[in-house]
C-alpha cells in the first residue's frame, strides 16, 4: 500500500508525493507527475503528404514543429481524442487511423502515456483552437520531415518518435 499527498491540481497534471516500496523492501518516497494521457497523431493527406504544425509552446518560449496532439479527456478513448485533436488543431476529418505504438516520455517521475496513430484526413475546414492556442499549419513529405529532425528543427521527442514508426511502418494512404 503506498501513501500519496497531492501538492497540486491543474487542469493538465497534478503532482503527488508518494510512497513506494522497491522490490527489495526499501521504502521510498517520490514527487510523481499524474497525467490522463494523450494522443499524438501523424496526419496524412490524400496528395501522400503529411501536416504538422507549428505551435506557440510557453514552456519553450517560442514556436515547436510537432505533430497534432493532445490530451484525453475524462471517458474518452484514444481514437476519439485523435478525431477531436485532428478537427480542433488542423480543421480536419479523419477518415481512418492506425495505431503506431505507445510513448512513455518521463517515466522517472511521470506516467504520462502518449498513445500515437498514422490517421488518413479529408474535408478541410477550420480549425477549432482553444484561447490558449496558436497553431500555424504545415503541410509536408515525409522526407522534408524527417530531414527536418535530422537538421534540428524538429526537436519534440513525440514528433520525433512518431515520424520514426510512420517511416518504419511505410503507412501508406490507402487507396479507394
Amino acid at each position: 500500500m503506498r501513501k500519496s499527498q497531492q501538492i497540486y491540481a491543474g487542469r493538465i497534471l497534478t503532482l503527488n508525493i508518494e510512497e513506494h516500496e522497491l522490490p527489495n523492501g526499501r521504502r521510498v518516497s517520490c514527487e510523481i507527475v499524474r497525467h490522463p494521457g494523450a494522443v499524438g497523431v501523424v496526419p496524412l493527406l490524400e496528395d501522400g503528404r503529411i501536416v504538422l504544425i507549428r505551435q506557440y509552446r510557453a514552456a519553450m518560449n517560442g514556436m515547436v514543429i510537432e505533430i497534432p496532439a493532445g490530451k484525453l479527456e475524462e471517458g474518452e478513448v484514444p481514437e476519439e481524442c485523435v478525431a477531436r485533436e485532428i478537427q480542433e488543431e488542423i480543421g480536419y476529418r479523419v477518415k481512418s487511423m492506425r495505431k503506431l505504438g505507445l510513448m512513455h516520455n518521463a517515466v522517472g517521475f511521470s506516467d504520462a502515456c502518449l498513445h500515437m496513430f498514422a490517421a488518413e484526413i479529408t474535408d478541410p475546414g477550420e480549425q477549432s483552437l482553444e484561447h490558449d492556442e496558436y497553431i500555424e499549419i504545415m503541410r509536408l513529405s515525409l522526407a522534408e520531415a524527417l530531414d527536418m529532425v535530422d537538421k534540428g528543427e524538429i526537436t519534440d521527442a513525440k514528433t520525433q518518435l512518431a515520424l520514426l514508426f510512420y517511416a518504419r511502418r511505410q503507412i501508406e494512404p490507402t487507396k479507394e
